[in-house]
């Protein structure tokens, strides 16, 4: 009988781009993305941000409910004539919505923008804080609670590059007490 070889799920790489889609942070963590030169981060750190504005521009609003509708805007309603065409004349003052209102999905929650791009081979899963800096984190596609992962990454930037008395926003991160702990928790998570 062979021994049990057990599956890690592999955090492959973390990127940090700053506000303006600057990179600031790159560190790969384990083997398995093809290895890109320091220029190709920086295109993939400005293209991201480019592509995640858009998606996020690009969110569909729903229509709000007919009766919201009503009580958000009130319009004249036009009448069909036999002919099926909207006779500008045959108005009524019945107020309807020709304009219809629309909301985003969640109401209370902003459009986001792309949040996880998956293949086969990687998931990408971004994370964007309250100030616009985005951590792009490649993790195995199989790989479960991403969420606590970002959390804690997130955690440990606050405390190690946030707080850091020499660290000048949207510069690049140079921290090694950051690079120690967060090499050091994703380690003993596997």
């Amino acid at each position: 009988m062979t021994p049990t070889t057990t599956i890690t799920m592999a955090v492959f790489s973390l990127i940090i781009i700053n506000k303006a889609g600057g990179l600031v942070y790159q560190r790969e963590f384990q083997p398995g993305l093809r290895k890109l030169s320091t220029n190709d981060y920086l295109v993939l750190a400005g293209t991201f941000h480019g592509v995640h504005a858009i998606t996020r521009s690009i969110t569909p609003k729903l229509p709000l409910a007919p009766a919201a509708a009503l009580a958000t805007t009130p319009t004249t309603a036009t009448t069909p004539s036999p002919n099926n065409v909207v006779s500008p004349s045959a108005t009524s003052s019945t107020p309807t919505s020709s304009t219809a209102s629309y909301s985003y999905p969640n109401p209370g929650v902003p459009a986001t923008g792309l949040e996880c791009l998956e293949t086969d081979k990687f998931r990408l899963t971004c994370f964007q804080t309250l100030t616009g800096t985005k951590f792009l984190l490649f993790t195995d596609p199989l790989m479960a609670n991403i969420e606590v992962v970002m959390k804690k990454i997130y955690e440990l930037y606050a405390d190690f590059v946030m707080k850091n008395p020499f660290y000048q926003l949207e510069m690049p991160v140079r921290c090694e007490a950051f690079d120690r702990n967060l090499q050091g928790w994703l380690r003993g998570r596997t």
